[in-house]
């Protein structure tokens, strides 16, 4: 474990960095209670974490406006569990997932061929600003965060733009600064400090610099909205109610079960650093017309 951190943080190659960091957390070692889900959830109306995940998937499919007959890219995919519950849910004709996790791609890879879905999910390896598709065939692309890991998150806009169809969508859902807000490298709180070594300098800018950057990749109808109050605060009260839950405790590993309490354990510093933080839906399309 502690090995793997030392890579982490050492190694400058940003997909290096990104892939082993993923590695050191496999499905048993997720805070979520009955899903795979690896991400902070949209949390109006939902009291688990599996919920305000699966949740958030639900609001980038809307906002893409997921249609029966689309093709859609979903690039950074974790362990599938949105693509699944997106062809029940939206039954799209196919969804193609990118990862450069191994581990993601093999478990995802297994689930789908167990669900005899390898017809319509397609797990490969690939990276988010090398795109391994041809140019105009895929409908809707999405990033459900992850897009903060791209190297760089311009470059994946130009490469969705790139994919797209005419007048095909790229949504993302995404961590980012909030105007004025406390710089990335005076981040103190365990819980966050990830950011400090996991975000590149190149993609920590606020929500009207997003926008302009879909706005230079060529997009139109550009929107970037912020969910941050139902994202943060709520994803923060619920690791607090999954601490003192003696069920958590009893699953987990001592080793996670301490990890995850040290993250936790500066509630008050938490609180405040994460109001230097936003959380944004982007929605752009791609015009019909060049």
């Amino acid at each position: 474990m502690l090995g793997n951190l030392a890579l982490v943080r050492t190694t400058s190659d940003p997909e290096k960095k990104t892939a082993r960091l993923y590695e050191m957390y496999p499905p048993d070692r997720l805070v979520v209670e009955d899903t795979n889900y690896y991400n902070l959830g949209y949390w109006p109306g939902c009291t688990k974490l599996d919920e305000a995940a699966q949740a958030l998937a639900d609001e980038v499919a809307d906002t893409a406006e997921f249609k029966p007959d689309d093709t859609i890219l979903d690039v950074g995919f974790g362990y599938g569990d949105q693509d699944f519950h997106w062809i029940d849910k939206y039954g799209p004709s196919k969804i193609i997932g990118i990862n450069i996790t191994k581990t993601h791609i093999r478990i995802a890879t297994d689930r789908a061929k167990e669900r005899g879905l390898t017809d319509r999910i397609d797990f490969r390896e690939g990276s988010a600003t090398a795109i391994p598709l041809p140019d105009n065939s895929v409908d809707k692309v999405v990033a459900l965060e992850s897009a903060f890991h791209f190297a760089t998150r311009a470059d994946f806009f130009a490469e969705a733009y790139r994919v797209l169809r005419p007048g095909g969508v790229l949504v993302t859902a995404d961590i980012i600064p909030m105007e004025g807000g406390k710089p990335k490298a005076d981040i103190r709180s365990h819980a966050i400090k990830w950011i400090r070594v996991m975000i590149d300098d190149a993609n920590w800018y606020p929500r009207k610099q997003y926008g302009e950057k879909l706005e230079s990749a060529g997009f139109e109808s550009v929107e970037v909205r912020s969910i941050r109050d139902e994202v943060y605060e709520p994803w923060r009260e619920y690791h607090v109610r999954r601490l003192q839950d003696p069920t958590f405790k009893s699953r987990s590993s001592k080793l996670f079960y301490k990890m995850v309490a040290v993250a936790h354990r500066d509630q008050d510093l938490l609180k405040d650093e994460l109001t230097s933080l936003d959380y944004v839906v982007s929605a752009a399309r791609k015009p019909q017309q060049p």
